[in-house]
């Protein structure tokens, strides 16, 4: 039995090592494409934290099969969090409205962090400098240096006026 643990000692840190070296190599890729079409930083940053995310879960969901996680309860567990988790986004639709709005700034939206813009409302338009697009929010820096997060759902309902920074 000893023998055994042994073995699956030497296999954990192995698929370990391995996830270690698929996240420098994924990283430095990140740099090349960086590099090769100019993406911002911050975009290659949130997108090396997301790869990150789902190499390390995934070498906890192999190290848990390496020593003798049962498939079904491991399948019982993510199946009740996803159920819990789909519980709260429902309860709070508006997350996930947030979420969503994020993912579509983040990916496919003229504004980036740096650029200047101006949200034209009726009564009062809000006017800075993007200088974070989080999950749930979206924060600018006024002229004024004062910092307002406004909801990722917000930005998409809402006319926009734009200014990017210069390259």
């Amino acid at each position: 039995m000893e023998f055994l643990n042994h073995y699956k000692f030497i296999e954990s840190i192995i698929v370990f090592v391995l996830a270690i070296f698929i996240r420098w190599l994924t990283t430095n890729s990140l740099r090349k494409i960086q590099q090769k079409f100019g993406f911002h930083n911050s975009r290659i940053l949130v997108t090396n934290k997301i790869i990150t995310i789902l190499i390390y879960i995934t070498v906890i969901v192999v190290i848990a099969f390496i020593w003798g996680v049962d498939e079904k309860q491991l399948l019982i567990y993510i199946s009740s969090f996803l159920t819990i988790l789909g519980i709260a986004f429902f309860a709070q639709w508006s997350i996930l409205s947030n979420i969503t709005a994020g993912i579509i700034l983040f990916v496919n939206y003229p504004v980036k962090i740096g650029d200047t813009i101006t949200i034209l409302e009726k009564d009062n338009n809000i006017t800075g400098e993007i200088r974070d697009i989080g999950a749930f929010f979206i924060t600018i820096r006024t002229p004024d240096k004062e910092l307002i997060t406004l909801p990722n759902s917000i930005i998409l309902q809402k006319n926009i006026k734009y200014s990017p920074q210069p390259n």
